[in-house]
């Protein structure tokens, strides 16, 4: 008889339940192999995971806890006879001796529980809604800064389990991975742990494409990765970690949580810019103010089309083109990546599906948003909704025309465009990312909520702001909570170094966001990029325009190559293989004069305003982490 749990009290007494190689997990969703109804029960409450050659119980990060004989546990190596109590429910763990708890009978060893390490002193409970890079570097940065002194819960609802390991569900599951490219700075990535570094940077998994900048430390460049590919290893790196980081397939339940006014004393909100969980603690954290990203009343949002392309040109060449000009943007690796198109209002209202059967339009690319990847007709489909994305169906389309215009500029064939997405941009203040969401208790620690990453910033298009301000984010609320954490219920002083921080973030991230939105003409008026570039495209496209009769196609190549002249000048010495004169010349013989003129008129990027001095998470920390590094020696030599 294999080992297995057997209901001891409560509506499942004398019921018995196998464990093999798959785990068991418990709760109130009919989704677990044990479901379990009555209050005090969390809906995925715990698990039991066969783990070397024996089974452990995790709690997932229950609100009213898992015991073990009594007494509360995160984790238990499971013993013959041990009582496991869950609500009104207790299981007994059975296995008639040692043999029948070992599944690889070619080590055996006695199932006498080991010595373990003196406890370090009360653990600090942190929850993370959303899994994504922010969530998953903020989980491993804090187990490697606290240790045994933490114990942290991840949900997401785009995981899924396979085997013993969580990982990300498929496209056919329902999950279109993101396959953008994102420049991460050196200010962040040398900031996390080391193992963390190693790991992600293998191989050819990342270039470096930018130039040092007044992001970069230590004379380190910029590098390039694919988001998919950071989550991967992550996410990889997470489940290595069972004993501190437990990963709960599943979406993270605000109303449940404050229902049952969890034990935890930390929230960490980290699910983006539509985070359901900020929305439901929005009274806590404080209404947005959009009137600060608006002009004469009315709040700037820019929609952006990202086209997922493989361009021939050099890296110096795509960055000199993208520096050029404010309506695309090409961020890739090793030139496979994603070509951001800035859409004007009137294109912004074009970029619709269209579902093939019921002959109505789908909004699906612009709200969800979704990803449409070419099909074998050569259509752009959505695989959740299957709808076709219209712009490119439609000929004569004017939006799909620029599209091809903007292929051209960054030396893209049209059999190279292999799928396309969109996404808003909505700008607004946050009045704090620290709140107290629940006091604390005779019986409860007190709850702190935290906004971190896009659900505290999201950030305009330039690439990889919005994770790198995401991991500043995630790096101070690491290093406050292990300053902090004393055992005892915190205080709103403990975050004050946390607060300033991300305050500092929001302004020079958004400031920079605003300028790469926002222009002002010979008059000193501020105008919307947007609608320079709409107005551009009205001159150019009227009767003659079309024709390119009464734009100078010659002056506008010479203005055009002036401009990256000069831009060039400033980069050559930090992006060596620029390219000369003639290549760009005979480039830009290549679009259409009013493709040129477009991009003449949309401007520089204003590297003068949007650059300088960055945010040093580091200054509000440097006392603590000498702190760490003196007792990391003293603990070493003593």
């Amino acid at each position: 008889m294999p080992p297995r749990l057997v209901g001891h009290q409560g509506s499942l007494a004398g019921q018995q339940f196998p464990i093999g190689t798959t785990a068991v997990t418990l709760g109130r969703n009919n989704e677990n192999s044990i479901a379990i109804s009555g209050g005090n029960v969390s809906r995925f409450h715990a698990e039991v995971r066969r783990e070397g050659h024996g089974f452990v119980l995790y709690d997932r990060g229950s609100s009213n806890g898992t015991r073990v004989n009594g007494t509360r546990v995160t984790s238990h190596e499971l013993q013959p006879g041990d009582l496991i109590e869950i609500g009104t429910e207790t299981f007994r763990f059975e296995a008639a001796d040692a043999l029948e708890t070992i599944l690889d009978l070619s080590v055996l060893r006695p199932l006498a529980t080991p010595e373990k390490a003196p406890a370090a002193g009360p653990v600090l409970r942190v929850t993370i809604s959303g899994g994504g890079p922010v969530g998953l570097s903020f989980a491993l940065l804090l187990e490697d800064l606290m240790g045994p002194r933490v114990a942290i819960t991840v949900y997401d609802g785009r995981w899924t389990r396979d085997g013993a390991k969580v990982v990300w569900m498929s496209e056919g599951q329902g999950n279109v991975r993101r396959q953008q490219v994102v420049t991460v700075q050196s200010r962040q990535y040398l900031n996390l742990p080391e193992e963390v570094q190693e790991r992600l940077f293998r191989g050819d998994a990342f270039s470096e494409m930018w130039p040092v900048g007044p992001d970069s430390i230590r004379d380190r460049n910029p590098r390039n990765m694919r988001i998919a590919y950071i989550e991967d290893t992550l996410l990889e790196m997470a489940n290595e970690k069972p004993d501190r980081i437990q990963l709960i397939p599943a979406a993270f339940d605000p109303v449940e949580y404050e229902e049952t006014a969890a034990e935890g004393h930390v929230l960490a909100i980290c699910e983006g810019g539509r985070s359901r969980t900020r929305e439901h603690f929005a009274d806590k954290f404080g209404n947005a103010d959009t009137s600060i990203y608006s002009l004469r009343g009315q709040h700037i949002q820019d929609v952006v089309l990202g086209l997922r392309v493989k361009s021939t040109l050099t890296d110096p060449m795509t960055v000199l083109l993208t520096v050029a000009q404010n309506r695309f943007l090409l961020n890739s690796l090793r030139g496979e990546g994603f070509l951001n198109m800035r859409l004007t209002d009137a294109e912004a209202a074009e970029v619709v599906g269209i579902d093939p059967v019921r002959h109505v339009f789908e909004e699906c690319i612009a709200s969800r948003p979704c990803v449409m990847g070419r099909d074998d007709h050569g259509d752009f489909q959505c695989s959740t909704h299957s709808t076709l994305f219209l712009p490119a169906m439609v000929r004569g389309s004017a939006l799909w025309k620029r599209v091809l215009e903007g292929l051209a500029l960054f030396g893209v064939a049209e059999r190279d465009l292999s799928a396309v997405t969109a996404f808003r941009l909505d700008m607004v203040q946050r009045p704090r990312f620290t709140t107290r969401l629940h006091p604390a208790t005779a019986t409860t620690p007190g709850t702190y909520g935290f906004l971190l990453g896009d659900a505290a910033n999201a950030i305009h298009f330039w690439p990889g702001r919005g994770l790198n301000s995401g991991l500043g984010s995630a790096i101070s609320l690491a290093r406050s909570l292990n300053g902090a954490w004393r055992g005892r219920p915190f205080r709103d002083a403990d975050f004050a170094r946390h607060e300033a921080a991300m305050s500092m973030l929001q302004y020079r991230h958004k400031s920079r966001a605003w300028n790469t939105m926002i222009t002002t003409d010979e008059n000193g008026v501020s105008r919307a990029i947007k609608e320079k570039i709409a107005q551009s495209i009205e001159e150019t496209e009227g009767t003659e325009g079309k024709d390119g009769k009464d734009l100078d196609r010659t002056a506008d190549i010479e203005a055009f190559l002036q401009r990256m002249g000069e831009i060039r000048a400033r980069l050559a010495p930090r992006v060596p293989g620029m390219p000369d004169d003639a290549t760009l010349r005979n480039h830009l013989e290549t679009l259409g004069s009013a493709t040129l003129r477009t991009l003449l008129d949309s401007g520089a990027w204003d590297t003068l305003i949007v650059g300088g001095e960055e945010v040093d998470i580091d200054i509000f920390y440097r006392q603590d982490a000498q702190a760490t590094s003196t007792a990391r020696k003293s603990s070493a030599t003593s």
